[in-house]
């Protein structure tokens, strides 16, 4: 089975938002990622890391309609270009799959990404997609969690957790480490 990895930026309330962020995040706080901290290039290596262990990338419709024509031509991201991507949307239109972004595939369904976990293949990752990545984890599909925590409070925004009363699920911290601008990056698997 294939690992699906949601990774992503969090105040330490629990938001997640897109680094740009800004008016759209649907809360005056938007685009604190780049605000709430001095920039520390350590402390963002784990984004650089997980270009070694991503061989597919899975999105939200929303997300992958903001990141999908920003990445396509971002040095940054040049790595995924090539990778296989795949849009869990039940709405997006093959038409609307945006061009010259290597392998796209539209998922019409929770049960075409437990599919997609039983292929061949290493890590699927998740960035953004907040409400996917609540979904996915609710059905049992999320297998890791990288997260960079941010030492902010927002009070409101988009979680990537479930507010949900539902059983306790379990975490195994696999990494942790501490910055100076007061980030903590944190790895944990889901334990099953």
């Amino acid at each position: 089975m294939r690992d699906v990895v949601y990774t992503g930026f969090v105040s330490l309330d629990g938001v997640v938002d897109s680094p740009g962020g800004g008016p759209n995040e649907g809360h005056r706080s938007g685009g604190w990622v780049f605000k709430s901290v001095e920039f520390l290039p350590e402390a963002f290596s784990l984004k650089g890391e997980e270009l070694e262990d991503t061989t597919a990338l899975l999105f939200g419709r929303r997300s992958y309609e903001a990141f999908a024509p920003v990445w396509r031509d971002s040095e940054d991201h040049a790595a995924y270009k090539d990778l296989p991507k795949y849009v869990v949307s039940s709405t997006l239109a093959e038409d609307a799959l945006v061009e010259g972004w290597g392998p796209t595939r539209i998922l019409r369904s929770t049960e075409d990404v437990v599919e997609l976990k039983k292929g061949e293949g290493g890590a699927i990752f998740i960035h953004g997609s907040a409400e996917l990545t609540r979904r996915l984890a609710e059905a049992g599909l999320v297998d890791r969690y990288n997260l960079l925590v941010f030492p902010v409070l927002l009070g409101a925004g988009k979680s990537v957790f479930s507010r949900a009363d539902m059983d306790q699920q379990a975490l195994r911290l696999r990494e942790s480490e501490a910055y100076a601008n007061g980030i903590v990056k944190m790895i944990y698997d889901v334990v099953r």
